[in-house]
Parts: structure tokens; sequence; C-alpha cells
């Protein structure tokens, strides 16, 4: 084993300096404007490093166009585009869609590669609409009933139906491949009083059903942010907090070990419509929100969630006060920010209270930001035959010596974090391999490895693409022979 992989770490070594970046450490600094202002749109991190902006509103009337911003030039630029609103990245490379244009009962499939849009599929559902980790998407219909759409094979299946019909605040897909249903529903009360709509269960997509959490959700706020932290909790912060009257300060975090919310460190400020987004150092970036206040510079806050001490620290603040607005996890490991609304009151004490659509986007540099995990290939450049074993003898895996379905391989990558639980996603071939076990190669620090089993659904070729996606964002593909 040590003879086929010391090829491999000589990859390593070379691509392990990271680039500098123009931004100041553990800032907000402004990058280029959108073309059109939006809040309540979406932004989806493609595989080529780019976002694809889309949908929202202007404040009047939805927009239906997209516009991709460039990481590298700091720009966005218009692109052709259906009206519909993209909500994931596929383990194929690309993007579901809900629409076109505005429409809840359609939904499309985005090649980012080639701009083409596939016919679209019927589309009932409307309340959530969840990716989970073998590929499939969990949608919630209005009525309660669950089902899965497969975008591999464009086929629906029910999937059971969720005890409570309505006020659906989270749902978070966990790493057992468990799937955490929260409700809450304020009701007018404040504070951490727990009230009956306080609720929480957890759904098993093999079996479609449903089991009670060992406590339920103790804070009262509706419409939280609910965050899988790299140690496999979960991490529920801001919301409504008494019925309109303004954003909760209240953290929370779920761990599954125990099937149990406890309380953790509260956000310096109440925050509602705000984001969280997990960083690679494990800690989580919470940004603006509406905050009940005239002070504006409270409205561009940002604070950072320490899952070890269990605590928020301040990480300064926006350039611009947003809400309803997007946080994108770079390929770089900065942070994109976009568009959302900033609330003004003209006379100062709360009354006269106006929305401003945003076009602006800024950037937030972490003190140390991490790139995107990437997968080895013999050339070393990251293209071409990956570098990929069989497990039972080691041997390159390659268009002479092919996997076959059902066989466990070794998939070499870098950049999986020390200590994590949360698992990297391999597709094969577009499809969803198991992961069976990943973490550092043993003898070769820096090294990570990933064992899969090759899935029987995944077409026979000579250059099957490989590609990983993890913490969000998606490595680089490389090809193994698969017969």
């Amino acid at each position: 084993m040590t003879r086929s992989i010391s090829r491999f770490k000589l990859g390593l070594l070379l691509g392990a300096t990271a680039c500098a970046l123009a931004q100041n450490p553990g800032a907000f600094t402004p990058t280029g404007s959108m073309i059109t202002a939006r809040a309540f749109h979406t932004a989806t991190l493609l595989p080529d490093g780019r976002v694809l902006i889309a949908g929202g509103t202007n404040g009047s009337a939805p927009v239906l166009t997209a516009e991709l911003y460039d990481p590298s030039t700091g720009a966005f630029t218009g692109i052709p585009w259906n009206g519909g609103t993209p909500l994931f990245l596929l383990p194929d490379a690309r993007v579901f869609v809900l629409g076109p244009g505005n429409s809840t009962s359609a939904a499309s499939i985005y090649d980012p590669s080639s701009g083409a849009f596939t016919a679209a599929v019927p589309w009932n559902t409307g309340l959530s609409v969840t990716l989970i980790s073998d590929g499939r998407i969990l949608a919630l219909e209005p009525g309660g009933g669950l089902e899965f759409y497969d975008p591999s094979t464009g086929t629906f299946a029910m999937a059971g139906t969720i005890p409570w019909r309505d006020w659906t605040s989270t749902v978070t897909p966990l790493v057992d491949g468990a799937v955490l249903f929260t409700r809450n529903e304020n009701d007018g009360a404040c504070g951490r009083t727990p009230i009956p709509y306080s609720l929480a269960l957890l759904y098993d997509p093999s079996t479609h059903k449903f089991a009670e959490t060992a406590n339920n959700v103790i804070t009262n706020h509706a419409g939280p942010t609910a965050t899988l932290l790299t140690n496999g909790k979960v991490l529920i912060a801001g919301g409504d907090l008494c019925d309109g009257d303004g954003g909760s300060p209240h953290a929370e975090l779920y761990d599954p070990a125990t099937q149990t919310f406890s309380a953790t460190g509260d956000m310096a400020v109440g925050r509602e419509s705000h984001t969280a987004t997990l960083l690679p150092d494990g800690s989580v970036l919470v940004t603006g929100g509406n905050i009940c206040c005239t002070d504006l510079q409270l409205q561009a806050s940002a604070e950072l969630y320490d899952p070890v001490a269990g605590a928020f620290q301040s990480a300064g603040y926006m350039t611009t006060g947003r809400a309803q607005h997007t946080a994108t996890l770079l390929m770089d490991g900065r942070v994109l920010i976009t568009g959302g609304y900033r609330i003004m009151f003209p006379t100062g004490n709360g009354i006269g209270r106006s929305n401003a659509v945003l076009s602006t986007a800024e950037i937030y540099t972490p003190t140390n930001p991490v790139p995107a995990a990437e997968l080895l290939s013999l050339s070393g450049d990251g293209t071409g035959q990956g570098a990929i074993q069989h497990a039972g003898s080691y041997q390159l895996v390659s268009a002479d010596n092919p996997a076959t379905a059902g066989e466990a391989i070794v998939v070499y990558c870098t950049g999986l974090i020390n200590g994590s639980v949360m698992p990297p996603q391999v597709s094969i071939g577009g499809r969803v391999a198991q992961v069976l076990w990943f973490g550092n190669t043993p003898g070769f620090p820096g090294l990570n490895q990933i064992n899969v089993l090759v899935p029987s659904e995944a077409a026979p070729g000579t250059s099957v693409s490989v590609r990983m996606n993890y913490m969000g964002r998606t490595s680089n593909a490389v090809t193994l022979g698969l017969q």
C-alpha cells in the first residue's frame, strides 16, 4: 500500500500552498454589485467556483432573471434563464430548479456546463424541499405528505406523512442519514418558556417512519436557522421571538447521540431572516437579519459561533445591513454575501419602516480561509485518471483494471476536516456511492481517503466521472474505469 500511494503524496505536497487573498482576514469588503436588486433569492455554488444567483423579489414583483458571480473577477454576468428558482446542486453537477417562471407546479434541471434545461417535471409541493445524503430530494407537500424525487431517474415515490400539517420550521439531514424536523410557532409567547407548538421529530428515509426525540425544541422562536456542525450536532439559532415583535437572540443544540435539545450561548442581538454559514474550521458565521431597533450598524453586525466554547463572538460588521440575503461559502474559503433588503426607519423611532432591496454584494474573509477538498489524480493536476484503488488489492482502478458494481474502492483526496464526523458525498457516474469509511490515510499526514461502494446504477465506461461534495462545495472531477 505504501508504494501504491507514494506517487499521490507528491501531488498533495505540490498543491498544498494556498494562494494569497486580497481581502483582509476577519473582515467584510465590498465586491461587484449584482445586475438586479434581489431579496428572498437563492445562491448556488457551481463546480467551477462561480455562484448562480436567481429568483427572489425586487420588493414589488418577482425577479425571473439569473446571473453568475465570478470570484476571480468579482463581477456578476447575466445569463439566459427560464425564470425558475435554483434550489440544489445535484450529485451529477446539475442544478435542481423550481419553475420555470414563478410556477410551483413544475421543476426543471439546469446544466451549468451547457446552459441547457431539461424538460420540466410535475411538482406539487410547496412547503419544504431538502436534498438528502443519497442524492434524492425529500419534498413536504402542503397536506403533510412526504415524497421522494430522484433526479437521476426523474421519478417520484411516496415517503410517508408527517404527523403535523403546518409550521415546519427546519428540516436538517443528519450525518447518520436521518432527517431532523422541527416545528415551532411562537404564539405570541417570548423567551425560553416551552409551548405546545415547539416539537421535533426524527425521520428515517429507509422506513419512512417518524420517531419522537427525547425532548422537544426548548426555544419558542419561529423560523430559526438550523446548521449541521462538523461534530454532528445541529445549531438552531434566532428566528421570530414574539409573534412578529422582533428576532430572538437564543440558540440551542440538538445532539443526535442523546436525541436531546439543550441551550447554548446566546447571540449578542436578536435576529430573524439572517444567515448561518458553516465554515471549514467548524465555526458558524451569522450575518445580519431583522433586528428590532433603529441602529443601522446593528443590522450590519455579524457573529461567529464557536462549537467548542459554546458561545458567539463578534465578527465585525458587514458593509451594509441586510436581511433575507444569501451567504455562500466559496471554493477558496471566503463567503459571498448578496442582496437582501435593508430596513430603514425614516423617523428614527421605529415608525415609518420601509425596506430597500439591495443589489450590492460583499465578501467575508475568515482569519484562516480553508479551500475546498480535492480529489487526487495520477497526473497531479486534479484531472483525468483518479488516484483510486481496489480496496481488496490496492491496485489502481483504471480502464484496463476497472471497478465493478458493488465493489469497495479507495478514493484519495485532501481537505477533509480532522475530527469531523460529517461524511463527504462521493458520486460515481452521477450516482451517490455508499461511504464505508473516511479519514486520514495511515502513515501519510495530510492525505485523506474515502472507502466507498461502487453504485450499481452507475453506467459503465472507461472514463466514468467521480466527484466529491463536502461542506456544500463540489470537488474537481476525476475518472475511473467501470465495467
